[in-house]
């Protein structure tokens, strides 16, 4: 199934992507302890971090959603440029991360005064997202 010239399943393969990487990038074997703690919680109190959680699905739904468009979106471009190679497509995600996703999220950190690793910690995980939707996008028969 298509839409403007996009595979759907690939739209919706890579936006489940996101979400495993961000299972993976924020659990305790990577980056759940540092971004909790530079997030201003303590990763100790099970108590805050249980109320925390009570309310994480519905994030997780619009977290969904938003990848949903960022794929849509990187899809087109890819589509446009006619990437249709791995490499490639890995490329122009790590274009459209470089050119749009990092300066913003660098530009709310900076006017936030969040801490740097934050950002590194957020950033990191973005990257990895659009590279491997980038892979996916590519890659996937048209």
């Amino acid at each position: 199934m298509h839409l403007f010239g996009i595979n759907l399943l690939a739209v919706l393969v890579a936006a489940i992507s996101t979400m495993v990487v961000g299972f993976l990038w924020y659990s305790p074997m990577l980056f759940a302890r540092p971004w909790t703690i530079l997030m201003g919680y303590n990763p100790d109190d099970k108590a805050a971090l249980a109320e925390m959680q009570k309310d994480a699905g519905k994030s997780y739904g619009i977290a969904f959603v938003l990848s949903l468009m960022s794929a849509v979106v990187l899809g087109k471009i890819i589509q446009i440029a006619t990437v249709n190679a791995v490499l490639y497509g890995m490329k122009t995600g790590f274009a459209v991360w470089l050119g749009f996703v990092t300066t913003v999220q660098a530009t709310s950190v900076l006017f936030a005064k969040k801490p740097f690793k934050l950002y590194a910690i957020d950033t990191g995980y973005q990257l990895v997202c659009y590279v491997v939707m980038g892979a996916i996008l590519a890659a996937w028969p048209r």
